[in-house]
């Protein structure tokens, strides 16, 4: 409520222009209709969608085929070598003009464009990656008002640097013969990635909108937080006001707090013609303070201001919304090494979560409703951390809220990934515009939890053969690049800008996956499990201090498939199927590693579920590795949350929204107290990973030997288990052969629940060997259908252990509150299925069961 409240209260200021009689208001004019666009001298004007990108106009006119099937990428790459035009026009009238001040504001342009408003050219736009506001009061007209944008090709208007370059930069992930996107501040997987399509867009991507005000406008409010505790929070409000004019006894009037209760503050102050910086000093009083998901609740504070004239009229207004907290990376030499973790408002933090990338291929596709259902799948799967990869985006500032109202703090990369860049005046010009304008835009943001200079430059500097690939001199002035963008540059600019906030130049910091050495002093991408070909179990030993990518592929299951194949393509290693799988190693290698674990099926459809439930047990084993190894290890962030498009990936939701199978089991995983059962040695360990902010003591674990068929076989408890908060502790440590006195271990599993006085804490089960190896009994799994008002509830039994079991349905982002899953004998499992508006479909759609037995 408290958005809205305060949202009120500042309401009457933002108007609609053709409304607003009164000339002392400020008013917003969205500058999002009636636009068209061309082919560059063509005059083939059609009408377009803004924000929108030239390939989204394309392909509403069917002048383009839809990139995502079949093979379609190979023919929309055309588009990227071709200069586009848009054009819209407004009306304003004369009382519109009758403000002293416009301001234009282009959120987001993509990327080399000429922008002219009526016939004036205002800037020649080279970054998508900063807004541009242009004052355009002596430009603007009454009656219609015009607005041209010539966007240039991305990869004709940098051709003539890379020819006088004399060579390419190791940008592999630009699929391309030249690597062109090093030149160019623009989203680097547009260009192709490990897992992208090339789709090198051009447009108006985000908001365009003209304020008409008077007087002044308030362009910055920072929310400095200098000291803050559970007992106070000291506060300095940054202000940055451009006023036109000279003006005296300005009434700055603050309102902030939380809900309605809010307090209020009234200073005087004089404004001079241009820019002011005035600094307001507060103190709160027993904050409620902003916690991490799981930890607490994400309290935010509204801070809202109201400048006016002696006369009473409010000519400007701001709001800023914020979490009082404090986050710090601590990064310090240890007994073991070099620590790496995030201490929240004072505790250690096990960060818990993923690597996200821009959510489509066509980023003004991505609405409002995608982000809030992935935030929800975020929080769901009891995650508390999400990093924004350097190959993507500066996000949206939904997202950042939606962060912040959701306790998920951002790792935020800057935008550079995996390959060297320019380090000439120019391009340094243009870093520096860029971090500036994004870290005024999100230092507000209380889930921001560190400034990150790259993913991945220094250790292919380090490790990747560039040294041999390029000339010495050519090699020098990349590293001499890196030390002037990353560890100058930047860094400088962080501290100018947001100095309360931790900057690291690289991810990984200094480890490598490849040399265990360096894991010991920072955070790890360990890609082992697949570049590497090793076992799952390999994540039980090669531990970093903090692992900031790892991954294993699936792909998405058949109803995604559907979307980009027809069923002649399903085969492993079909033209569709290789062209939907970007790694330099893919499909066989899932199949290597589906034969370590499990039978492999025959059919594809068996094979893609097989290759899910795969990778969400491999990567379970990875989570549960990082969290049992805590507080060495403290953090894990899985690659990658989501897709871009409908691809086969590291991802644990598709392109559709669906959840994998790794996505349950990160779930699972990431609970805030979970067992972990495994075998360690001739002894099967069982550990408790806590991430609770309480202690337990006097707690009783309950196990059974089971076999498949629900007989039991062998019971037993150990007494008087304590466990300290945010901890991982070993509960019991017991040989195989007691556990198991002689039973089969192919034949039966290991249940356990944890109790306490007042019912079960936690509980798990656990099976003795590799699920190929289990003699696991035919099943049949019965399925009762009850309809609700959101979709349907299925209550599932089965007479034997069903493994693994798959609820299947044919509509694309359907929620399931369970899936992926095994049945044990005699429980009744109820799940519920829904899709906010398509509850009847749900309900008349067919439901199929899959699981483990039935692909032999």
């Amino acid at each position: 409520m408290t958005k809205y409240y305060l949202s009120l209260l500042f309401s009457f200021l933002v108007t609609s222009c053709l409304l607003a009689s009164n000339t002392d208001r400020m008013c917003q004019i969205d500058i999002s209709q009636n636009w068209e666009f061309s082919q560059a001298h063509k005059n083939e004007w059609r009408p377009a969608t803004v924000p929108g990108t030239v390939h989204q106009d394309l392909i509403n006119h069917n002048l383009l085929p839809n990139p995502f099937w079949g093979l379609n990428e190979e023919k929309i790459q055309w588009v990227e070598n071709y200069d586009w035009e848009y054009r819209t026009s407004f009306i304003l009238t004369d009382k519109d003009l009758a403000h002293s001040g416009a301001m234009l504001f282009l959120e987001g342009l993509d990327t080399y464009a000429d922008v002219y408003l009526n016939g004036t050219l205002l800037f020649k736009a080279d970054n998508m990656f900063v807004g541009y506001k242009e004052e355009v009061r002596n430009i603007l007209r009454e009656g219609e008002n015009l607005l041209y944008i010539y966007f240039h090709s991305p990869i004709n208007h940098v051709i003539p640097q890379w020819a006088a370059r004399g060579f390419d930069y190791p940008a592999d992930n630009d699929h391309h013969n030249q690597k062109l996107s090093v030149f160019t501040r623009k989203a680097p997987y547009s260009y192709g990635w490990d897992w992208g399509i090339r789709m090198v867009t051009s447009g108006v991507w985000r908001p365009i909108s003209l304020t008409l005000y008077d007087i002044a406008r308030i362009d910055d409010m920072y929310v400095e937080q200098r000291e803050i505790s559970k007992e106070s929070a000291d506060l300095n409000l940054n202000l940055e006001i451009n006023s036109l004019v000279d003006v005296e006894d300005v009434r700055l009037e603050l309102l902030y707090g939380i809900g309605t209760n809010l307090e209020i503050l009234i200073q005087n102050l004089d404004l001079k013609k241009g820019l002011n910086k005035k600094q307001i000093p507060i103190n709160i009083v027993n904050p409620e303070l902003w916690m991490p998901n799981g930890w607490g609740d994400p309290n935010l504070y509204d801070f809202g201001i109201n400048l006016s004239n002696p006369d009473g009229d409010v000519f400007a207004t701001k709001q800023v919304r914020t979490g009082l907290r404090t986050i710090r990376l601590i990064h310090e030499e240890d007994q073991n090494g070099r620590s790496f973790f995030f201490e929240v408002n004072g505790e250690p933090m096990f960060a818990k979560g993923a690597n996200y990338i821009p959510d489509d291929a066509l980023l003004p596709n991505i609405s409002v409703d995608r982000y809030q259902n992935l935030f929800r799948d975020i929080k769901d799967a009891n995650m508390n951390m999400i990093r924004i990869w350097g190959g993507g985006t500066y996000e949206n500032d939904v997202f950042y809220q939606l962060a912040d109202e959701n306790g998920i703090l951002i790792w935020q990369d800057f935008m550079f990934a995996c390959t060297t860049y320019p380090h000439d005046s120019l391009f340094l010009k243009k870093v520096k515009e860029e971090a500036t304008y994004n870290i005024k835009r999100l230092r507000n943001y209380a889930s921001v939890a560190l400034w990150c200079g790259n993913n991945e430059i220094l250790e292919g500097i380090k490790y990747w053969g560039w040294d041999k690939r390029f000339s010495p001199a050519v090699y020098s002035d990349m590293k001499e690049g890196y030390e002037i963008l990353f560890n100058q540059l930047l860094p400088e600019v962080v501290s100018d800008l947001d100095p309360l906030r931790s900057y690291v130049h690289s991810s990984p910091y200094s480890a490598n996956w490849g040399r265990p050495e360096s894991w010991k002093y920072g955070d790890s991408h360990n890609w082992g499990i697949w570049y590497g070909r090793k076992p799952f179990e390999s994540l039980d030993t090669e531990l970093s201090r903090f692992m900031s990518e790892f991954g294993f592929q699936s792909f998405p299951e058949m109803k995604t498939i559907s979307t980009f194949a027809e069923p002649k393509d399903y085969q492993l290693e079909s033209d569709v199927m290789n062209g939907h799988q970007k790694s330099s190693v893919g499909n066989e290698l899932v199949e290597a590693s589906m034969k370590r674990y499990y039978n492999v099926p025959e059919r594809f459809e068996d094979f893609v579920y097989v290759g899910l439930v795969l990778q969400g047990q491999g990567m379970k084993h990875g989570f549960e590795a990082h969290r049992r190894n805590k507080p060495y290890c403290m953090g894990t962030l899985y690659w990658q949350l989501n897709d871009s498009w409908p691809v086969v990936s590291w991802s644990s939701i598709d392109y559709y929204g669906n959840w994998k199978a790794m996505h349950y089991q990160a779930k699972r995983a990431f609970a805030p107290l979970a067992l972990n059962t495994i075998q360690e040695g001739e002894n099967v360990n069982v550990y408790l990973l806590s991430d609770e902010l309480r202690d337990y003591e006097n707690l009783v674990l309950d196990y059974e030997i089971i076999d498949f068929h629900g007989k039991k076989l062998k019971k037993g408890s150990f007494h008087n288990l304590s466990v300290k908060s945010n901890s991982s502790t070993q509960l019991v440590s017991k040989n195989l052969t007691e556990w198991l006195s002689g039973l089969d271990k192919n034949k039966v599993f290991l249940n356990l629940k944890l109790k306490q006085k007042k019912g079960i804490l936690v509980e798990d089960h656990y099976f003795f060997d590799v699920t190929k190896n289990l003699e696991l009994p035919e099943a049949k799994v019965t399925t009762q259908i009850k309809k609700t008002t959101e979709g349907i509830e299925l209550t599932l039994k089965s007479k034997t252990l069903a493994k693994d079991v798959f609820i299947e349905i044919p509509i694309q982002g359907v929620r399931f509150t369970d899936n992926f899953f095994d049945l044990l004998h005699g429980e009744k499992k109820i799940v519920s299925l829904s899709l906010e508006g398509r509850s009847k479909e749900i309900q008349n759609t067919e439901v199929k069961i899959n699981h483990i037995k039935n692909t032999y």
